[in-house]
């Protein structure tokens, strides 16, 4: 067992001392409340027993007499036993008493206070007689004329009083175990709840562990973020804020509905949803992510153990803890993981801009190895002549290629994509033409965006035209006005129709299975290359598709603006010009 107290124990504890203290107190002041109620009900009843024995007409004609007492002795112990009292003292104004429920002690003088009688006026007290302590009321008896000519007295011991009043005390303490009853109940019962949402730790622990979580929380390179069931971000870490462009969050921040934030249509319905998701690649304008979520649940037990607490739903999810005779999961809302791949994704396109050369470098060593091959032929025949202008020949249209290229496309990368991508053209059966006009080395431009651009492009035109019947053509023109750079793809493809041209540039989207168009992501990455460069980009028809992408060189562009952080609509992608 824990040396720490869970807060469960202590809430009970503390509860459990005040349910005492308050039994107790409520317990004193109604036994207190009972005992005063009961002496004052005892003083109104002898005072009504004294007045009405003071106002008989057989006490004042009795006072009269050569002998009160033998008039009034038997009268007094009469009522005085019909009325349940202890004594009857009826008295001379001299206190010379003339009945007693002592024979002996008539005629003795009367212990006790009579001065507010002699006055005329009726009173109550407690006082100790011959009979020991007693609850007395002294009333005068008064002639025609006014004058006090006798007293009575009548009372109860207070040991009567005390009987009477411990008649009560089941009743009272009946409601205080009744009430100590109830207020333990509801401790017990709070306890347990307690101890099943705080797994049984102490206030210090939990203090503890919260300090450890949002030290990982927030020290953990991944973006972590929490959603509840109505959509609104509970939380999520510094890494989080960056990638989804969001403020960063702080203490006692309120919960900000992911409607509110600045997210992409699918990255925010996925986060609403809370559907379990592993890997699911999102593209931003800016970035692209890799998310997984899982649900967030609730384990409720009614089991004795702890059984309580928040997990993550998983297939493969581990059960620890204390054991439970059932569980029933709740679900609180959603965990989901953001992973930025947007380097790794651009190694990946520089990559395949490598492998495009590779492949363009290995088709050109075939070829080479192919001519030296009947070079060495025809001078092996003897005709040095013919091999020499074969040679002479091949090797001045080898470098009218070249210079074609580098004097119509000035930056040296972009002409090494095109020529890469002229000899995987012309392995795959397709004649590709470059038309440039003005130069974009000065442009400021980025390469690598220029790259992802303009080799995504070609590669699907490359794909569509491959899948036409010939002749297969792929063009792409390279322009510079004085504030754009114009870049131009088309092919003999089948084209896009327009009904897809608004979804061929979402993520996940193609439609190879028909010889169509769309990577599923290079279309994706070329329009947020698009953004990022501020431009535009519109899909319209020639012989097949044409895709023309317009970038500012300004860096204030008439297309969309790629914003600090995340927009959530995609690039215009209009079908204009296509027909059907």
């Amino acid at each position: 067992m824990s040396r720490e107290w869970s807060i469960a124990r202590r809430l009970l504890v503390a509860h459990g001392l005040s349910i005492v203290m308050l039994t107790a107190f409520v317990g004193t002041a109604l036994f207190v409340d009972a005992r005063d109620h009961s002496f004052d009900e005892t003083e109104e009843r002898m005072l009504s027993v004294a007045t009405t024995i003071a106002d008989s007409p057989l006490t004042l004609q009795a006072s009269t007499a050569a002998n009160p007492s033998a008039l009034l002795q038997a009268y007094s112990l009469d009522v005085t036993r019909d009325a349940d009292l202890d004594f009857i003292t009826i008295m001379a104004p001299d206190r010379t008493r003339w009945t007693h429920p002592t024979p002996t002690e008539i005629g003795k003088s009367y212990i006790g206070t009579i001065e507010p009688a002699l006055g005329g006026r009726s009173f109550t007290e407690i006082s100790t007689g011959t009979l020991g302590p007693s609850v007395r009321a002294v009333a005068p008896v008064m002639d025609a004329s006014g004058t006090v000519v006798a007293l009575v007295a009548a009372g109860v011991t207070t040991s009567n009083v005390t009987i009477a009043l411990n008649a009560r005390l089941p009743a009272l303490l009946a409601l205080a175990v009744g009430l100590l009853l109830a207020g333990s109940v509801m401790a017990l019962v709070l306890a347990r709840y307690l101890h099943r949402v705080t797994l049984g730790w102490g206030p210090e622990h939990l203090a503890q562990l919260f300090v450890y979580y949002d030290s990982v929380l927030h020290s953990v390179r991944e973006g972590l973020v929490l959603v509840d069931r109505t959509g609104q971000l509970v939380l999520y870490n510094d890494q989080a804020a960056r990638l989804l462009g969001i403020p960063p969050d702080a203490p006692h921040r309120p919960s900000q509905a992911l409607s509110d934030l600045n997210l992409p249509p699918d990255l925010g319905a996925l986060l609403r949803s809370g559907r379990r998701t592993k890997d699911e690649v999102f593209i931003t304008d800016t970035r692209v992510l890799v998310i997984n979520q899982e649900e967030a649940v609730a384990l409720s037990s009614t089991g004795s153990g702890a059984g309580g607490g928040v997990g993550i739903r998983s297939k493969n999810r581990e059960k620890s803890g204390r054991k439970s005779r059932r569980t029933a999961p709740v679900r609180i809302g959603s965990v989901a993981t953001i992973r930025d791949h947007t380097d790794l994704q651009t190694l990946g396109s520089e990559l395949q801009s490598m492998r495009t050369l590779s492949d363009a470098l290995r088709a050109q060593t075939h070829e080479h190895s192919n001519r030296l091959h009947t070079i060495v032929s025809l001078m092996e025949l003897g005709r040095t002549q013919e091999a020499l202008d074969f040679a002479t020949t091949d090797l001045e249209l080898s470098q009218q290629l070249t210079d074609d290229m580098v004097n119509s496309v000035d930056e040296p990368v972009i002409s090494a994509l095109i020529m890469g991508k002229v000899a995987q053209a012309n392995e795959l059966g397709i004649a590709l033409t470059v038309t440039a006009a003005g130069t974009i080395s000065d442009s400021e431009l980025s390469v690598q965006d220029l790259v992802t651009v303009l080799g995504n492009l070609i590669d699907n035109a490359l794909d569509a035209a491959a899948s036409a019947p010939p002749p297969r053509l792929v063009t792409v023109g390279v322009s510079r006005t004085a504030e754009m750079v114009i870049l131009e793809v088309a092919d003999s493809g089948p084209g896009i129709e327009a009904d897809a041209a608004d979804h061929v540039m979402q993520l996940g989207y193609s439609t190879k299975e028909n010889g169509g168009y769309g990577r599923g992501l290079g279309l994706a990455l070329v329009r947020q290359a698009v953004v990022r460069l501020g431009g535009t980009l519109t899909i319209g028809r020639r012989d097949g598709a044409l895709f023309t992408v317009t970038i500012p060189t300004t860096g204030t562009g008439a297309g969309l603006v790629a914003p600090a952080g995340l927009v959530g609509t995609a690039t215009p992608v209009t079908p204009e010009g296509m027909r059907a």
